[in-house]
């Protein structure tokens, strides 16, 4: 984390326009213990209410996000650069998906679950999913209205409190959410937002919350969890991806062209789900290719009025990282089939880009590139796919497009990701049934779903008598109680007895 002394405002600029459109207060480590203090006394009365009733409050709550949501893509398209229609179905559209789908499950996902005993009929046992406490975010400034507030729900349905530390870059949105969330009469406490930089996010590490969910970069992520791991601080990481799109022989083409002209450019490019490589199949590669093209120069830059399809870079230094792995790109040999450099104009925009003649070696196809660029290599088989998609260290997403529902079930078993989505592209973070979430350096854990809900709960177990304790097995010991044991360890476990074979199908 960032341990420099930090100024007490952050300056709010829009990408879009390159104006400063707010300040606000950082707030100090003092200032981050006190609000989950704060949000660990309301946390008691909340966790205490029926799931039912904590339901109804936060299904009630998402009404008031629904009726501003027209507000709400103003500001994401003001803070974000983001197409109002884009801010409405990337952002406000899943995070109400979200809190209808745990509306309607989180009484029975949370409910206590009996487990059968093999052996110890006599006994009882029920796992209980209770409250942890307090959960603290840090999220990002890609998804600053999806990505928290839909870790915040989740931890809120199963009956904690919650302290974001929003991005730097786009905490306005946070804090719209958070007056909302006050003036519809809820706790102000149980939901905070707590503006900052890196040290903030570390101040929310060691102020005694229960558990973090960090969603950023792999070097962060590495930080946060050694922090994590130091105050013995349970952590979820969803880090960077450099999803692969394999588009196959028989693949539809049009469907293939459309579909990844969109997830390269979605958000201009800065998602962690983004096409990052398309590995094309050698007999369609050209005709794709042309394709891809054909979409992505009809793209219309713009940004923040009219309406748009791409918008800008959130800061200039996220520009300056796309024009570097570009020219480097070209400099090795790729070809710009359209855009390639900076747009002419006021903002921090770069022009849809599409790059081919890449090899796997290029940076532009080894690092994640968080911009409108798209990178197409020319694969011989499916084994060339493979081996190029595996190839990294990250492995969040992949996409894989064929006609032959066989072979695209192939590929996504040997695909090393976390999710894999066939013939369609970033709907799995759009769906709230569904758990997200990485393999190898794109992190751990994972976000929405059954899982998340019951990972935001503490897991209690409890034992009970439902037949006197089988207490000749205590003390004291003795030669014939031995020899009981011995023979009947060798009848309960052993599938040469029908005892064991019994028991190995209970």
């Amino acid at each position: 984390m960032n341990e420099r002394i930090a100024p007490s405002l952050l300056e709010c600029v829009a990408p879009a326009t390159s104006q400063v459109i707010g300040h606000v207060k950082i707030a100090s480590p003092d200032e981050v213990r006190s609000a989950v203090e704060r949000a660990r006394a309301a946390q008691r009365g909340w966790g205490a209410l029926p799931v039912a009733t904590r339901v109804e409050r936060l299904l009630a709550f998402r009404e008031k996000l629904l009726e501003a949501r027209d507000e709400l893509a103003e500001a994401l398209t003001t803070e974000c650069g983001k197409p109002r229609q884009e801010a409405l179905v990337t952002e406000v559209a899943p995070l109400a998906a979200l809190i209808g789908h745990y509306g309607i499950h989180a009484a029975d996902v949370l409910a206590p679950r009996t487990i059968p005993l093999r052996l110890l009929k006599h006994r009882r046992s029920r796992v209980h999913y209770e409250p942890r406490g307090v959960i603290g975010i840090i999220s990002p400034w890609n998804f600053p209205l999806l990505i928290p507030f839909g870790d915040a729900f989740t931890a809120l349905f199963a009956g904690n409190a919650v302290v974001i530390k929003p991005s730097e870059h786009a905490p306005l949105i946070a804090l719209k959410v958070k007056e909302l969330w006050d003036a519809s009469g809820h706790d102000p406490d149980l939901l905070q937002i707590v503006p900052g930089r890196g040290d903030t996010g570390q101040a929310l590490i060691e102020s005694g919350v229960q558990k973090i969910v960090f969603t950023g970069g792999v070097e962060t992520g590495r930080r946060v969890a050694a922090s994590c791991g130091r105050a013995l601080v349970e952590c979820v990481l969803e880090l960077g991806g450099k999803a692969p799109a394999l588009v196959c022989e028989d693949a539809n083409l049009e469907l293939a062209a459309r579909a990844i002209t969109f997830a390269g450019f979605l958000n201009a490019g800065q998602a962690c789900i983004s096409v990052e490589r398309v590995l094309a199949h050698e007999a369609i590669h050209d005709r794709l290719v042309e394709r891809i093209v054909h979409h992505a120069q009809r793209l219309r830059l713009g940004g923040p009025e009219g309406i748009w399809d791409v918008g800008p870079l959130i800061f200039p230094q996220q520009l300056e990282t796309v024009e570097r792995l570009v020219n480097d790109a070209i400099e090795r040999g790729a070809t710009v089939r359209c855009g390639g450099k900076r747009a002419e104009r006021t903002g921090d925009f770069f022009e849809p880009t599409v790059l081919t003649g890449c090899e796997p070696d290029m940076p532009v196809v080894q690092e994640e590139i968080f911009g409108p660029v798209v990178p197409i290599l020319r694969v011989r088989d499916d084994e060339h796919a493979l081996q190029i998609a595996n190839s990294l260290p990250l492995g969040l997403n992949a996409y894989v497009f064929s006609k032959n529902p066989d072979r695209a079930q192939r590929l996504a078993a040997r695909l090393e990701v976390g999710s894999v989505v066939i013939n369609d592209v970033v709907t799995d973070y759009g769906s709230p049934e569904v758990p997200f979430g990485g393999v190898k350096n794109s992190g751990y854990g994972r976000v929405h779903g059954t899982e998340a809900l019951r990972a935001m709960s503490s897991v209690k177990h409890v034992s009970s008598d439902r037949m006197p304790a089988v207490s000749a097995l205590w003390y004291p010991y003795g030669e014939r109680s031995e020899e009981t044991v011995r023979r009947l360890v060798g009848s309960l476990f052993s599938r040469r007895t029908l005892l064991g074979r019994v028991l190995d199908r209970l």
